[in-house]
């Protein structure tokens, strides 16, 4: 079983060099239960650090509204939070800030496979864009921390098989909808102001006011 000591410490070229297969990195994450990573598609570790204030408010409103919009709209989902790992079809374990799966292909896996990283990809991702508050990014002033990274991984859920991507950016009160992969990639539509987000017509009924998660 693969094990680093406690508490995880992960060099810069040791993260570039390893290389671990789902299975590995699973077994990895039992033996170092406070580590937050993710493993990307050619089996790398992504390091991953705590959100600010504001950005977990954020998460906890998200997951709140998404609860309600479930429930108002009568769709057979089950959501999931930001600590649920996925195992998509290319190899990578990826944890959306929120995850919506359709209650069927849920209840379609067996125990060891809800137990483990599920198998399959989302039905809808959600990811949302933290402040650029922290030294040491260079995507420019007033650009959201990370934004560069989670629509890369919005890319790779469309890859796998998401029906829907909603990336939110707070600083700018905008959203990126990043629909099915149909033949090529397809380019995000985005929406700025947005004030509420619809998922109509592959979710109908599933509609949340965005305007309590952009006050934070």
């Amino acid at each position: 079983m693969l094990a680093l000591p406690s508490p995880l410490s992960l060099p810069e070229t040791l993260t570039g060099s390893l290389r671990l297969t789902p299975e590995q990195f699973a077994e990895f994450c039992s033996a170092n239960p406070d580590a937050v990573l993710e493993l990307a598609a050619d089996g790398s570790l992504i390091t991953m650090t705590p959100t600010g204030g504001d950005t977990g408010a954020r998460n906890s409103t998200l997951a709140f509204l998404l609860q309600l919009a479930i429930r108002s709209s009568g769709l057979p989902l089950k959501l999931f939070d930001s600590s649920t790992g996925f195992r998509l079809g290319d190899g990578s374990v990826l944890s959306p800030d929120a995850a919506l799966v359709n209650l069927d292909r849920w209840q379609a896996l067996d125990e060891v496979e809800r137990r483990s990283f599920p198998p399959l990809c989302p039905d809808l991702v959600v990811e949302l864009a933290s402040p650029s508050v922290a030294a040491g990014f260079s995507e420019g002033v007033g650009t959201p921390r990370g934004l560069t990274a989670l629509r890369r991984k919005l890319t790779a859920y469309q890859a796998n098989g998401a029906r829907l991507g909603w990336l939110l950016i707070p600083e700018q009160r905008a959203v990126e909808i990043w629909g099915p992969l149909a033949g090529s990639a397809e380019s995000p539509r985005r929406i700025e102001p947005a004030a509420r987000l619809d998922g109509a017509p592959l979710f109908p009924g599933l509609v949340i006011d965005l305007e309590e998660i952009w006050a934070g």
